[in-house]
């Protein structure tokens, strides 16, 4: 028996080890591409990335600068995930004709529906250029002049760089600075509506499955792109064309096994792989509770409202699902970050690290980064938990106070700037708060206020709380606020903004919604975020050092950069997984499951009638196997927020799947990724196509694939 454990131990470790990880698609040769072959790919890495010749990296622009998405035929048809495209289809609904609640499926070309500020850019070109940017930086330079020599190298390699006229240059770091990568890429600006299921199928699940496996979920929406008639990116106009990808993903019919290999590609966020121990106990002890907190009581209350008003629930609808998304995902995080034990792990690292420091006579360089490292955290943390009671107080879920702090921003601007860059400034916002407002209910903002303002009085440190925020009756200030300002009405905001620049300050600061604001915004600048940004710059650095460190020191370790929203690949493989004692999950989920957890007129379990109707007559066209239709499936894939609507790619460079979430014990990943319970969520292609076809009657749209079977050949 001991020996049948060693030999499990030593098949399993390999392939584990061959898994997580987000790799930049131009630098694939070697390591990565003899992992990915042991794993099953038959590709080659310049099926991947290729400058000269058509590959896959043609094939998945960045949708909308926050979600990936993929062309699945020559006319440009574009997939998504449905909470990707949830604004657009959001904007175009009404209580009178809801895309959301009903689905959306344009019939022709002419029907397809544009979508004001929604773009994708694809990369044309990756191109390293460490030595241009980091040229005459030098290590006795001060961080401050170390980043402005950086800045300036930046924006002289950015303009010299050779693109179309048509096409942009971005320059983005990596390993915290250690290295400089620019991307060639091409923006298209008419992207419009196709198709999505109803929130029932799209969404299905809602909140309560958010994050979690086994999950049932359609996550997907259909766009299209439009060019000029060479085929260029344009701004809308009735005459574009549907877009000529220089490269589309076939679709597998063939489906997926346990342990087939899967590839995902896309634009993941924000990892921070290689913090110290420090910073991840900060992260468990202060930051993910006091957020949680907060968001948890915006959530109650907006639901409660949700739940009782289809207006408010159209209004709110993407806003909700914005919010939640991450109140969940930091509680699986702290979640997995504790049974993981990655506290402790990482201290066993940092005691190798310290031993590594020493063996290779680099104590001057190296061995004062982990002391310094405790005291900088140990300083900041009040710091940075006053910021993210303000970030997420003000900034982010209460929205009169961030439609106040939005005006506080035109008065510094008017401050420093002069009248002319007010004026400049006003038409442009007020156009733009029309969306805003369009979405905003001042009875339900008016509740948040009070759950969340009340928090931030009582549980912010109060060292650097500011005086409005102290022994307050909460109530009675919310009441005060939202009966007298004229933030809490689009007109409003309009009538304050009238006049001359000093007319409109000074009806502005006599406006008890915008007093309180700018009370709480002054507070920040002055006490908050001089210290944090100080301190923060310091552990910028030693991270940035940190990271020097262990690059040199550990040369044959798998060491990716971390997500940036820049294009990566990640690959692993379809595998089931055991999250708890005596708990084990299957890989794959069907249209039983939905079935089973179907409850009639539920906000988020609910289903519509002719998906039943479909299941019980077993109609499931092509897609079905061995008698039953597959809904989404896991792999071992590295992903996280960007990776939305990412391809699932097989062996070959087939669509299998759609990512769209990850499983909860797993979504440490972006601190600590372990592949034991690691897991990212896909919609199986064939559902996504069964609901197209059998459900929608979108027959136009299949047949403007390429369906192939590489598993017959």
């Amino acid at each position: 028996m001991k020996l049948l454990k060693v030999l499990i131990l030593l098949l399993v470790c390999p392939i584990y080890a061959q898994q997580g990880g987000m790799w930049i698609p131009s630098l694939l040769k070697g390591m990565n591409e003899t992992e990915m072959k042991s794993l099953g790919m038959k590709m080659s890495v310049s099926d991947i990335y290729d400058v000269n010749s058509s590959s896959l990296k043609d094939a998945v622009p960045h949708f909308n600068g926050g979600c990936t998405s993929e062309v699945i035929s020559p006319q440009g048809l574009l997939l998504t995930n449905h909470h990707c495209g949830y604004g657009q289809i959001q904007s175009h609904s009404s209580v009178e004709n809801d895309y959301l609640a009903d689905g959306f499926w344009a019939k022709s070309l002419q029907e397809e529906l544009p979508n004001k500020n929604l773009v994708v850019t694809f990369i044309v070109k990756i191109e390293d250029v460490t030595t241009q940017v980091l040229q005459g930086v030098l290590d006795t330079d001060t961080e401050a002049n170390k980043q402005l020599k950086i800045e300036k190298n930046i924006a002289k390699t950015t303009l010299s760089f050779p693109k179309e006229a048509w096409e942009e240059n971005k320059i983005k770091s990596f390993y915290e600075g250690n290295q400089y990568i620019l991307f060639v890429t091409e923006t298209f600006k008419d992207v419009r509506l196709v198709g999505a299921p109803p929130s029932s199928i799209g969404k299905f699940g809602s909140d309560t499955d958010n994050w979690v496996w086994p999950r049932h979920t359609g996550d997907f929406s259909l766009f299209r792109i439009y060019a000029d008639k060479n085929n260029r990116p344009a701004d809308y106009a009735a005459d574009n064309v549907p877009y000529k990808p220089k490269h589309y993903l076939p679709i597998s019919l063939d489906g997926i096994q346990e342990d087939d290999f899967t590839l995902v590609f896309g634009y993941p966020g924000t990892t921070q792989e290689y913090l110290p121990s420090f910073a991840i106990d900060q992260i468990l002890k202060e930051l993910n509770p006091a957020k949680i907190e907060i968001r948890d009581a915006s959530l109650k209350v907006t639901n409660e409202f949700m739940r009782k008003d289809a207006a408010i629930k159209i209004q709110y609808a993407s806003k909700y699902a914005g919010i939640a998304n991450y109140w969940k995902k930091w509680i699986g995080e702290s979640q997995g970050l504790e049974k993981s034990n990655a506290v402790s792990i990482k201290k066993d690292f940092e005691k190798d690290f310290v031993q590594r420091v020493a063996k290779n006579n680099k104590q001057e360089a190296y061995g004062a980064i982990l002391p310094e490292f405790e005291k900088l955290y140990k300083e900041i943390t009040p710091y940075a938990v006053s910021r993210d009671y303000f970030m997420e107080v003000v900034l982010r879920n209460t929205e009169l106070l961030t439609a106040g702090f939005k005006l506080y921003q035109l008065e510094q601007a008017y401050l420093s700037k002069g009248e002319q860059s007010f004026n400049d400034r006003r038409a442009p916002f007020i156009e733009a708060q029309e969306n805003f407002y369009k979405n905003f209910n001042k009875n339900v903002d008016q509740k948040v206020f009070e759950a969340i303002v009340a928090l931030y009085s009582q549980k912010a440190p109060q060292a650097y709380l500011p005086n409005e925020l102290k022994q307050i009756d909460v109530q009675k200030l919310s009441q005060s606020i939202y009966k007298d300002s004229k933030l809490s009405s689009y007109d409003g905001l309009k009538e304050l903004l009238k006049g001359d620049a000093k007319e409109v300050f000074k009806k502005l600061n006599k406006d008890k919604g915008y007093i309180f604001t700018k009370a709480l915004a002054r507070n920040y600048f002055d006490n908050i975020a001089p210290k944090y940004d100080a301190l923060n710059l310091e552990i910028a650095a030693l991270q940035r050092q940190f990271m020097k460190a262990q690059l040199e020191l550990y040369p044959d370790a798998r060491i990716f950069p971390d997500a940036n929203s820049t294009l990566r690949v990640t690959y692993g493989k379809v595998n089931g997984y055991a999250p708890k004692d005596a708990i084990t999950y299957d890989a794959v989920t069907y249209l039983d499951g939905i079935m089973e957890k179907y409850v009639p007129n539920d906000y988020e379990f609910d289903v519509p009638q002719k998906l039943i109707d479909l299941y019980k007559a077993k109609d499931y066209g092509p897609y079905a196997e061995n008698g039953k239709l597959p809904v989404n499936f896991i792999g071992t894939n590295h992903t996280t927020g960007g990776n939305s609507g990412s391809p699932a790619i097989d062996a070959h460079g087939n669509l299998i799947g759609l990512n769209f979430d990850r499983v909860w014990e797993g979504t440490m990943s972006d601190i600590y990724y372990d592949p034991a319970i690691c897991r990212n969520i896909m919609v199986d292609v064939r559902y996504i196509l069964f609901v197209i076809d059998k459900y929608a009657g979108a027959k136009h749209l299949i047949e403007e694939m390429t369906l192939v079977h590489p598993k017959k050949k």
